[in-house]
């Protein structure tokens, strides 16, 4: 199947690092599931709401510098956010980075590369990732699933 980024997919794409939009298009060929470019640079005060409402937890995000996508699944005519949706998309962008040689770390599973990661684990990975950050910051504390979130690694 064959899809193309709407107006404010490519609008989001501007001021992003030129690695990290090839391999954002490079996915969307490859992808079995349409998907969004919902967010790219970041203002600070955009930054400062998102922290605010918990939506992010970092005033130093790699959206701030134009290092970061959230790439949210497509279907049916909507924004759909359910994190099975965003292993798809994972999927997509491990192919891409992978081809590209591009290191990439996503937003379920932040302590690694997405290259490292399985996409037929995908699930299994984030769990074994709750587990080792839980390991440091206490049992009751979890970490952020940010499913749609890919930053590149700065080289």
């Amino acid at each position: 199947m064959s899809f193309r980024f709407g107006r404010r997919s490519e609008a989001n794409l501007v001021g992003i690092h030129p690695d990290l939009v090839a391999a954002v298009r490079l996915a969307l060929t490859l992808s079995d599931i349409d998907f969004s470019v919902h967010e790219g640079m970041r203002t600070l005060e955009r930054q400062k709401k998102l922290v605010a409402t918990g939506a992010s937890r970092t005033m130093s995000s790699y959206h701030l510098t134009g290092d970061a996508v959230d790439l949210v699944p497509y279907v049916d005519g909507h924004l759909r956010w359910e994190m099975g949706l965003c292993n798809q998309v994972a999927g997509a962008m491990h192919e891409a980075c992978a081809r590209l040689r591009l290191r990439v770390v996503w937003g379920r599973v932040w302590d690694s590369e997405l290259g490292e990661l399985d996409p037929e684990l995908f699930d299994s990975e984030r769990a074994a990732y709750v587990r080792r950050y839980q390991r440091v910051h206490g049992v009751e504390r979890h970490p952020l699933d940010d499913g749609p979130h890919f930053h590149r690694v700065r080289t």
